[in-house]
């Protein structure tokens, strides 16, 4: 006989041949368990199959375990207290039955126990092993006794170790903020199974799901249980609420930390580091992202994950179909809503409980909350019923809400909160505070955080009275209208609003919000706002606190902020838009001040200093966010109503006009911005000094408009004073500074030092990673830039197409792909790739970057006109050379006429035009563009300028096909004379002058 182990059982048969087969019986939710049981008994040479149980209610419960004994061998029950309750059935059948038909076959049927809960009495015959609470070694030896196998006299099939399951007892190595397991779940097991077989098939690297459906149909309670039950196949499980998508941003960064990655505070920056460690599957190959409640898909491309592992979403969006499978979520099936409702009251019948599950047509979210009401009210069904259908208690009469809300969800609500503030009265004041706050996660943890706020009187024991305070949340929670969402400490274990959160559903609200709005509600709105003022960390432009202003930021319109005359919660709310700018969340932004400016136009002075400031960043996110001509017309607006104003305000005259030079600088209008720059900087001069802040971005705006102009040499001296400037006033490693810095190395690149520009840009982008982290905006326009001095340098050329092909996937998932900061990397980019050959990609990436100017800019900016002649070097290296060449003619028109012929760009495109006519036989005209564009540019950018020698080889090229040999000649020698000594004699200009190829000139779209 075999020994007997603690806390184990003799099994049947034990001495004797192991079991040839095992059928293995288990309910849905230890599916982990069965699978690691399987894989161990394959490992000893038994052969195993897995059954899911959950007997029909209509089918006796002796009929359905007689069909388990179909099949050969042993049957072995996985058991807890919940296995009994599947059906569902009364206990007396259970123990009936057992006592009975599985007495007579005792030594078919065996059993493991996974809970220390008490079982049924006349569970004793199957004699359960328990594998509660013991390590994996010992739940083997316990399961293998019980079976009667002998480890030692076994052999079986070898697995390599990444093929073993993980011991359902081992959490995965990362777990992030999972909700907890609902103990009640029910059914959905089908669903799941499907799931689970959906993300496994998947191809490698597109295991995505969305689980698709109506508010309260149980998405998230669906996901949340496939976390858990499935959670045995991965390493990773990270969840991340998505119902707003500056939480969903920070939320998904935060998993950088748990994966022990290297990155800054910026949520672009983070965001990258965590896709490409998903997508290379380290450190973890194994792992399951969450996003919950996401409807927006506009950030698919940039948040969506890649990879060796799987992805799930839970959405109302259908149009999720164009990026991830779909799984759409039916109500119950009348069995799971029957059963559901069982469980949740024991007293009520199956007829009752399928009355319960048509009236409310099987939709999870109602049922979970009749269920509630029935298992703790013991109320009689006909009664509760005849409550919901009369509507006596609820003070909502239509038969649906607008959004779509039935009236019978309204009623049973409507019957639940009655209840509550007959014997909880605590926690309708906590329900109505949360109405007051956004649906999703709530920063509720605000109300015991800033004690010093002022509370209404009926919330303010909510400070005072912890017990009460934790007694109204834990009722809240077992009714399911709450979800518990606490989160570690922040750094230097400060309190913050988001360390104790709630979780409230979006149809919750909507129901809650009507069900308790009445006399305290404005109160509680303005206690709201109140603390999200006290909760604003005070400095937006610190990185450091932008996960807080992430989470205030959904609660500001909902709490009444936005309207509020507070000038404290007036400070708070620009704040959080001084953080959209920052932080680069500029559509956020834009939709903020966009409800800023609806509520503070009713009653603030459309000159105040706030609105004046609400104008100012509002402008600046427009501009960040490419709708240039929004914020010019927002710009002119405000400097009509100063105009107007019988007060002079020379200050905010002078930001108004700093603001709408530059407007003038992004639509094109160079001139007209150059002059008014120089208005504005003298001003600023005059009423300010030379040492403040709006000074030193005034002369920096003035070198950024000469340099646009082609005035190159201006805009270096303009940006060496300038640099010197901040340098003193307000420090190298001020942001401010950083910028200068960049754009004195751009100056020098334009003016052909590229040695220079390269060893300056260089260290410029180390001081920037250090200080702002790779992946802020500010550092990508460096990095950008340093890979362009890089380029014309000459030197670098083996990395560089992967640096820059790095650089774009970047800007992209921080900006978009038709921002323009990424337009202007595609436009580099595909200038590279037709430099080195790989002309389908060069000629795709050309077309995207000229459509997307032109849609952004319109067909006459400058910027638009400019990138054709990148276009048109595609074709003509295809040997597209006439389609080329009136690409060319065209591009040469337009910007002669916007910005004058002797502009470096009219210069540049001139210089392909030449090449183009010569190209097409017409030589005679190609040498006479020549020589006009070689006079001009020795008069605008010098003898010894690159772009100068350029067309000075090129017209030597035309003249030799005129054979007008001996000119060509000394033009040639001499501007081979003049490359070596400038740029060496192996710089690539100087090498490809002296192999006589024709030079070209890259088009490098950059709009200051």
């Amino acid at each position: 006989m075999a020994e007997q182990r603690s806390g184990g059982a003799v099994g049947h048969g034990a001495g004797s041949a192991s079991p040839g087969h095992v059928l293995v019986v288990f309910p849905g939710y230890h599916r982990p368990w069965a699978t690691w049981i399987n894989q161990r008994l394959d490992a000893h040479g038994v052969r195993a199959s897995l059954q899911r149980w959950d007997p029909p209610r209509e089918v006796p419960l002796e009929d359905s375990l007689g069909d388990l004994l179909l099949a050969r061998g042993q049957v072995l029950l996985v058991l807890d207290d919940w296995f009994f309750q599947l059906g569902p059935r009364q206990s007396g059948e259970w123990n009936d039955v057992l006592r009975g038909f599985v007495a007579a076959h005792a030594e078919r049927f065996a059993a493991v126990n996974l809970t220390n809960r008490t079982l049924l009495p006349a569970t004793a015959v199957l004699e359960p092993v328990s594998l509660w609470g013991v390590g994996e070694e010992e739940a083997e030896a316990r399961l293998l006794s019980r079976l009667g196998i002998d480890p030692g006299r076994t052999t079986g099939r070898r697995l390599p170790a990444g093929a073993l399951v993980r011991f359902p007892d081992t959490p995965p190595e990362v777990w992030g903020e999972v909700p907890r397991r609902n103990p009640r779940f029910t059914g959905r097991d089908d669903l799941l199974t499907e799931l689970q077989e959906r993300l496994m098939d998947a191809e490698r690297g597109n295991a995505a799901c969305t689980l698709l459906g109506m508010s309260g149909i149980g998405k998230t309670q669906i996901a949340a249980e496939y976390a858990h039950r499935f959670s045995s196949d991965y390493d990773v499980v990270w969840w991340v609420s998505s119902d707003d998508r500056n939480v969903q941003r920070d939320r998904f960064g935060e998993l950088a930390t748990q994966l022990g990655l290297t990155t800054g505070n910026e949520p672009g920056e983070r965001i990258r580091a965590v896709r490409e460690a998903l997508r290379r599957g380290t450190p973890h190959s194994r792992w399951l992202v969450v996003f919950d409640g996401w409807d927006d898909t506009d950030g698919a491309g940039v948040m969506l994950p890649q990879g060796p592992g799987h992805v799930l979403i839970t959405s109302r969006n259908r149009g999720w179909v164009d990026h991830t499978d779909i799984l759409e979520i039916p109500g119950f099936d009348r069995a799971e809503s029957t059963g559901y409702l069982m469980r949740r009251a024991p007293h009520i019948t199956a007829p009752e409980a399928d009355e319960v599950a048509a009236e409310f047509g099987d939709v999870p979210l109602p049922l979970v909350q009749a269920a509630a009401w029935l298992g703790e009210s013991r109320m009689e069904v006909s009664e509760y019923l005849r409550m919901v259908r009369d509507g006596r208690i609820s003070a909502v009469d239509e038969p649906s809400g607008g959004d779509g809300i039935p009236h019978a969800s309204l009623t049973s609500w409507s019957i639940l909160i009655n209840r509550l503030r007959r014997s909880q009265p605590q926690a309708i004041d906590v329900l109505s505070l949360c109405a007051s706050f956004a649906p999703g996660r709530i920063p509720l943890g605000v109300v015991r955080a800033y004690p010093q706020a002022e509370l209404p009187e009926d919330l303010r024991w909510m400070v005072t009275d912890l017990a009460a305070w934790s007694r109204a949340l834990d009722t809240l929670v077992n009714y399911s209208v709450l979800s518990r969402e606490s989160r570690g400490p922040v750094a230097g274990g400060e309190m913050g609003p988001h360390q104790e959160s709630v979780h409230m559903h979006r149809l919750v609200h909507d129901i809650v919000s009507r069900l308790t709005d009445g006399e305290h509600r404005a109160a509680h709105r303005k206690a709201v706002r109140t603390l999200l003022a006290e909760a604003d960390p005070g400095n937006p432009l610190d990185s450091r606190t932008w996960p807080r202003y992430a989470e205030l930021l959904p609660h500001l319109e909902p709490s009444g902020a936005l309207a509020s005359r507070n000038p404290r919660v007036q400070t708070a709310v620009l704040n959080c838009l001084r953080y959209c700018f920052r932080s680069g969340e500029f559509k956020a932004g834009v939709r903020l001040a966009e409800r800023i400016r609806e509520n503070w136009s009713t009653f603030m002075d459309p000159v105040s200093p706030e609105m004046q400031e609400l104008t100012n960043q509002e402008s600046n996110i427009l501009r960040r966010h490419g709708r240039f001509r929004d914020a010019y017309q927002l710009d002119l607006a405000l400097r009509a109503r100063l105009d107007e104003a019988p007060n002079p305000d020379p200050l905010g005259s002078l930001r108004s006009a700093v603001s709408i030079a530059s407007d003038l600088r992004y639509l094109g209008q160079y001139q007209e911005s150059e002059r008014m720059q120089r208005e504005v900087l003298a001003d600023a001069q005059r009423l300010l000094g030379e040492n403040e802040f709006l000074t030193l971005v005034a002369g920096n705006n003035l070198g950024i408009s000469l340099r646009l102009l082609g005035r190159y040499k201006e805009a270096y001296e303009q940006d060496i004073a300038s640099l010197a400037r901040a340098e003193s006033v307000l420090g190298a490693l001020h942001s401010q500074t950083l910028t200068i810095g960049n754009n004195v190395a751009h100056d020098l690149r334009l003016l052909g030092h590229y040695r220079e520009a390269l060893a300056r840009q260089e260290a410029g982008v180390r001081v920037h990673v250090r200080i702002l982290g790779p992946q802020h905006l500010q550092t990508l326009y460096a990095r950008t830039q340093l890979a362009l001095c890089r380029r014309r340098e000459g030197g670098f050329q083996q990395d560089l197409g992967a640096t820059m092909a790095s650089l774009l996937e970047q800007l992209e998932q921080v900006h978009g792909r038709g921002h323009y900061v990424t337009l202007s990397s595609i436009n580099n980019y595909a200038n590279f790739l037709r430099e080195h050959g790989d002309l389908d990609h060069a000629r795709e990436l050309s077309h995207e970057a000229e459509a997307g100017y032109r849609a952004l800019l319109g067909p006459a900016h400058p910027v638009a006109t400019g990138v054709l002649a990148n276009t048109a070097l595609v074709l003509q290296a295809s040997g597209q050379r006439a389609d080329a060449l009136a690409i060319l003619e065209a591009a040469l028109a337009g910007l002669t006429a916007s910005l004058g012929p002797d502009h470096p760009w009219v210069l540049g495109c001139a210089l392909n035009a030449s090449a183009a006519r010569n190209f097409n036989g017409r030589v005679a005209d190609a040498a006479e563009l020549s020589r006009d564009t070689l006079r001009r540019a020795r008069h605008t950018l010098g003898n010894e300028h690159p772009l100068t020698l350029s067309c000075q080889v090129a017209l030597a090229t035309d003249l030799r096909g005129l054979r007008e040999n001996e000119e060509a000649s000394k033009l040639e020698e001499d501007a081979l004379l003049t490359l070596t000594r400038t740029l060496g004699a192996q710089h690539p200009h100087t090498l490809s002058a002296r192999q006589r190829n024709r030079p070209y000139w890259d088009f490098e779209a950059n709009l200051g």
